[in-house]
């Protein structure tokens, strides 16, 4: 089952275009050790990007969507595809409705059967999948990517970049910087305060 806006059947893994990205983070997490997350500063209690990492940075977890957007919605689905073990994925799919991304509901009642689909918050993470894609394929020559961003009318390989909505220009250069919001914490705010250039 593949919804209208899937890649076709060629492009669909993206285990070969995050690799690189995941494995980075495992090497960085052995090499910090497991005792990290009791060494968080208060900033990062609050910052976006910890916790949109503790809701989606796991591996199974962006597969799982990763296969969502490609149209799975059941059980058997993720499992066959992905190769899960039943308890993980029993785990991972529960998480993921708890954080409100995707939905679960019921489509067989005798015996009952469920399916997962995207909620309209697990959707907004689209850009996001697209962008870590397109951040794993930066790294490999054009030959030895496995799966590619397409325009579905043409066929032709697209090259995602993220804008500012309101002037269209790129966000990634120096010219734009992360800075306190108004809910930010007084560690968070000293943290932007500080002058890193004195």
């Amino acid at each position: 089952m593949r919804t209208a806006c899937s890649p076709t059947p060629h492009f669909v893994t993206l285990r070969g275009a995050v690799a690189g990205l995941l494995g980075l983070l495992l090497k960085s997490k052995r090499r910090w050790g497991v005792g990290m997350a009791n060494r968080l500063r208060s900033e990062d209690l609050s910052c976006p990007l910890s916790t949109t990492a503790r809701q989606v940075g796991e591996w199974w977890t962006l597969l799982i969507l990763h296969d969502a957007f490609d149209g799975y919605t059941r059980f058997d689905e993720f499992q066959r595809s992905l190769g899960i073990s039943s308890s993980m994925l029993t785990t991972r799919l529960k998480a993921l409705v708890d954080d409100g991304l995707l939905e679960r509901t019921q489509y067989q009642d005798r015996p009952p059967r469920y399916e997962y689909v995207l909620t309209e918050l697990g959707r907004s993470l689209r850009p996001v999948i697209i962008t870590l894609a397109a951040w794993g394929n930066e790294r490999l020559a054009a030959e030895a990517r496995t799966m590619i961003l397409v325009d579905a009318r043409t066929g032709e390989e697209v090259e995602p970049v993220v804008v500012d909505r309101a002037t269209g220009r790129r966000v990634d250069g120096p010219d734009f910087v992360f800075t306190s919001g108004p809910a930010a914490s007084e560690a968070m705010r000293k943290r932007y305060e500080t002058d890193r250039t004195a």
